[in-house]
């Protein structure tokens, strides 16, 4: 069975947001070993310098990647990254499967992104879509896309 993780920055802070993302998990458990790994958000001033978000960065992508196993996969959730459909997103999983990698690794960063160290780390960039989310809900998002690319694999009828 895959380990599926999705790495993120900060705590949900919604209660409406972790009920959803509860609820994703709960539906995974059958399907991978699926998990959520907080890091710790950095505290910053409301009007942040370039310098300071680039510590900001740094340190957070260091506690994000000390929770990379050095065999997972990793795609890192950035604007810059490729659109997948949830078919593709479905393929990944399986192909991986295949190929024997049985660990992934979906990281969101913070309201700044994340570090360039983290971004090269991860074989996959992946965007959700060219508009902007916050990334609280992009991990709710993400968790109903991971639950339906194992739904299509599955050949259940979540997916229509």
């Amino acid at each position: 069975m895959q380990r599926i993780s999705i790495i993120c920055v900060g705590k949900l802070k919604e209660k409406y947001l972790r009920e959803a993302v509860a609820e994703y998990s709960k539906r995974l458990q059958t399907m991978c070993r699926f998990e959520i790994i907080e890091v710790d958000e950095e505290k910053i001033n409301e009007n942040p310098n370039d310098t300071q978000i680039d510590n900001i960065l740094s340190s957070e992508g260091k506690r994000i990647l000390s929770k990379i196993g050095r065999d997972t996969y990793v795609t890192a959730m950035c604007i810059e990254g490729n659109q997948k459909t949830s078919e593709q997103l479905a393929r990944l999983f399986a192909d991986n499967a295949v190929n024997g990698i049985s660990s992934m690794a979906f990281v969101i960063g913070g309201s700044w992104g994340l570090s360039e160290e983290v971004k090269l780390r991860a074989d996959l960039r992946l965007s959700m879509s060219e508009m902007t989310f916050p990334h609280q809900l992009a991990r709710v998002m993400l968790c109903e896309q991971i639950y339906r690319g194992f739904s299509i694999n599955s050949g259940t009828k979540y997916h229509k």
